[in-house]
C-alpha cells in the first residue's frame, strides 16, 4: 500500500531554551533519517498547538514554543519538508483566527487540523469559532482542513461524517494503539462518499508509558467500555 504522507510529529519545545532545542531537533531529524534509511521520505513534519489541559495532566505541561516560531526555526534545516499543524479554534473569534490561518499558510504549513476546547470543557464551548464551523469558514483560506478523528469515542462515525460534510479533507487519529481504526474506516467507507486521507498517529515507547503515564491519561473515558479495552491494550 502506497502512504501518501509520511510525517513525524514534532512537538514544540518549553520556551526557556526553545531556540536551541528546536534546532537541535531539527538536526536530530536529518540525522537520523539518514541513519536509518528514511532520507527523503519523510514529507511533513506535524507540529501539534499546545494548550494547558486538565490539572492532573501526568507530566507538567510547560509554555512551549509558538507552532509559527518553532516552524520558523527548524525549517530551514529541513530541505524539501513541509509542515502540518493543529489550531485550536475554540477561544479565537473570526477576524483572529483568520489572521492566523493566513499567517500558517504563508509561513507554508499545507495543512492544518482544527481542534476545539479541552476534554473538561463541553462541544461548542468557548468563547471562539467551533472546529466544525471553521471547516466551512475557512474552506477557501487553508487548502487541507483535518480534524481529530476518535475511533474509540461514542457516535464517531456520525461526528467524522459531518465534519467531511463540513469540509473536512483529512482526519488524524490520537488512538494507534489497537487496530480500531480498520473496522471503523471500513463502516465508515460503507456508509460515505467520504474518502479523507487519514494520518495514524500517536505512537508511544512502552517503558515510558508504564513510567509516566500520559497514554493513559489521554485516552481515558470514562464509562466507554471500548476505550477501558483500549486502556487494557496499552497496558500489556
Amino acid at each position: 500500500m502506497t502512504l501518501n504522507t509520511i510525517a513525524l510529529e514534532l512537538v514544540p519545545p518549553n520556551v526557556a531554551g526553545g531556540f536551541e532545542k528546536a534546532s537541535d531537533d531539527a538536526a536530530k531529524v536529518v540525522r537520523y533519517s539518514a541513519e536509518f534509511g528514511l532520507d527523503g521520505r519523510i514529507r511533513h513534519v506535524m507540529i501539534p498547538g499546545m494548550i494547558a489541559e486538565d490539572d492532573d495532566r501526568p507530566i507538567t505541561m510547560q509554555p512551549k514554543l509558538d507552532v509559527l516560531d518553532f516552524w520558523s526555526i527548524i525549517r530551514p534545516q529541513l530541505p524539501g519538508i513541509n509542515g502540518l499543524c493543529t489550531q485550536v479554534t475554540a477561544f479565537m473569534d473570526e477576524a483572529t483566527l483568520a489572521e492566523r490561518l493566513a499567517k500558517l499558510s504563508a509561513a507554508g504549513m499545507e495543512g492544518v487540523v482544527f481542534v476545539g476546547v479541552p476534554r473538561t470543557m463541553n462541544d461548542g464551548e468557548g468563547s471562539g469559532v467551533a472546529p466544525t464551523d471553521a471547516l466551512s469558514i475557512y474552506r477557501d483560506a487553508v487548502a487541507n482542513r483535518g480534524v481529530i478523528l476518535i475511533p474509540t469515542r461514542e457516535g464517531e462515525q456520525g461526528r467524522f461524517d459531518f465534519k467531511c460534510n463540513q469540509g473536512a479533507t483529512y482526519g488524524m487519529t490520537q488512538l494507534l494503539y489497537s487496530d480500531a481504526i480498520v473496522g471503523f474506516l471500513a463502516d465508515f467507507a460503507k456508509n460515505t462518499d467520504h474518502r479523507p486521507e487519514i494520518l495514524l498517529s500517536f505512537g508511544f515507547v512502552p517503558k515510558m508509558e508504564a513510567r509516566v503515564g500520559l497514554i493513559n491519561w489521554l485516552i481515558q473515558d470514562p464509562g466507554n467500555a471500548v476505550v477501558a479495552e483500549e486502556q487494557e491494550f496499552v497496558k500489556k
